[in-house]
């Protein structure tokens, strides 16, 4: 976590104080999409788009958890394994954004490794809790955690009107409220009763 803490801030004051373009991109490239305002049962939102359309970086920083089995059993339903194959990164302004759900992750994409915005990293797809449903790239904002604190990794604050802004090219930072919220519930809330 403190080599983390030591690139992100590195990656910080690297980035030039004035920026002429946004910086942030909608996370699905050149795929017609949809998505809802509200998730099932926690804060994400979950973009329906043909399989194999492009999960790209929302913004620059740094690749946090890569993870390439999905290890879901529709038997044991695990919240740790419903995501499938995920990408995770730690962006500049400090918040996680996680991408599961995926069919496939370039090799390239590790643990660590520095990404622009709108790098691709990964083609979205059915595993985890999705398989059998419509190919769909389930988008959480978080906060960092450690890797096992998956009830945070998959969504804490709502996406949509982020996404919405991000879509029609406009800049729109969820960083404070993911820090609004983290001071709220604290680093790793309660485990989920479901």
């Amino acid at each position: 976590m403190l080599r983390k803490l030591i690139i992100l801030t590195l990656v910080f004051t690297a980035i030039p104080s004035a920026q002429a373009a946004p910086i942030y991109t909608f996370p699905v490239a050149n795929c017609e999409v949809n998505y809802a305002r509200a998730h099932h049962d926690y804060a994400a939102t979950d973009i329906l788009a043909k399989a194999g359309c492009r999960f790209v970086a929302p913004i620059d920083g740094l690749v946090d958890e890569v993870n390439r089995t999905d290890m879901w059993n529709g038997k044991t339903n695990l919240g740790i394994d419903r995501g499938g194959l995920y990408v995770s990164i730690i962006g500049i302004d400090g918040v996680r954004y996680y991408g599961s759900h995926l069919r496939s992750i370039p090799a390239s994409i590790q643990p660590g490794v520095e990404v622009k915005g709108g790098r691709l990293l990964g083609a979205i797809g059915s595993t985890g809790s999705a398989r059998g449903t419509a190919p769909h790239l389930h988008f959480g904002i978080s906060w960092p955690t450690p890797a096992d604190t998956w009830w945070v990794r998959r969504g804490e604050v709502l996406p949509w009107k982020y996404l919405d802004a991000w879509k029609s090219g406009k800049d729109l930072s969820p960083a404070s409220a993911v820090a609004a919220l983290k001071a709220k519930v604290g680093e790793i809330p309660p485990l989920p009763k479901k």
